[in-house]
């Protein structure tokens, strides 16, 4: 196995090596590489590699694909997920789950909460509930311990944020926490008002940034869900079985998160998107699904 990280953060990726090698693994079974990703184009087209898994951006997932030519190939990229809040929920308890889904890692999570929907008579209630919980979180140096919400990896994916949220407000959304930055550090910030054609909403924001909007309908959140390129996870909060069901017929995800945030996630789950968030599933077994060939003897005993 190769193992190429991003080259902004190698060190994970050589730890886990350390942690391979002392459990015993042979020398050679696993190898990372912390190339750039223009070296690491060889790994795409060398035939001795039978699989490939990648990690990462939208664009560049479906590029290896594209260049991978007869090779197994399994992608998971990018999302913008969402959060249905229905009336009949226990909003303190949704609200809790959206600021932490929406605001742990600073949201650089591909299954971070970034829309959330809620039911137009309790949207006043959880939208309250949601922005008291945000400001309360702390910014600042991801070693301290009290910290909530630390840096993003870039100062160029900071600077990025703060201008989506800007062009948010230019064009009509309102602003109801958060919104300034210091250095790498972004405020966690909360946007209503904000139209699905903003790229707070219809691309990945990757940052800690969410937007809080109310529907009218069931169906109407359905539909608001599935406009968009994206399709990893979505959470969706309701005692109503029926209506659980009706979401996971219809919303175009790769899994549904019901009573919790679409951040949620365990090993064994079968973890993947549809749309432009990828291909195939991660997850223990599926994953050894996805690296393996079936292979079939058929033994006729006479």
């Amino acid at each position: 196995m190769v193992l190429k990280p991003a080259p902004q953060t190698p060190l994970c990726s050589l730890l886990l090596a350390e942690c391979v090698q002392h459990a015993g693994w042979p020398d050679g079974g696993l190898n990372v590489l912390p190339l750039s990703n223009e070296d690491a184009g060889l790994l795409v087209t060398d035939d001795r590699i039978k699989l490939i898994s990648f990690t990462g951006s939208v664009p560049v997932g479906w590029d290896i694909k594209r260049r991978a030519g007869k090779k197994k190939v399994v992608l998971e990229l990018g999302g913008n997920a969402a959060v249905i809040v229905h009336s009949d929920a226990d909003l303190a308890y949704a609200a809790d789950r959206c600021v932490t889904g929406g605001f742990a890692y600073a949201g650089q999570t591909c299954i971070a909460v970034q829309r959330i929907l809620v039911e137009h008579s309790v949207y006043g209630k959880f939208t309250d509930l949601l922005v008291e919980g945000v400001k309360e979180l702390k910014t600042g140096d991801p070693l301290d311990e009290t910290t909530d919400v630390g840096p993003l990896i870039r100062e160029s994916d900071a600077i990025r944020t703060i201008t989506w949220i800007d062009e948010a407000v230019r064009a009509g959304a309102r602003l109801l926490c958060g919104g300034r930055r210091n250095n790498l550090v972004v405020e966690p910030t909360v946007l209503t008002g904000t139209k699905p054609d903003m790229k707070v909403n219809c691309q990945e924001i990757f940052g800690p940034v969410v937007s809080v909007e109310p529907y009218r309908d069931f169906d109407q959140a359905l539909r608001q869900v599935n406009n968009t390129a994206y399709g990893m996870q979505a959470g969706v909060f309701t005692r109503d079985a029926k209506l659980l069901f009706q979401a996971y017929e219809e919303l175009e995800v790769g899994g549904v998160i019901a009573g919790d945030v679409p951040s949620f996630r365990i090993d064994h789950m079968p973890y993947g998107g549809v749309k432009d968030s990828g291909l195939g599933r991660e997850g223990l077994r599926y994953a050894i699904e996805e690296m393996t060939e079936p292979k079939l003897l058929v033994m006729n005993l006479r």
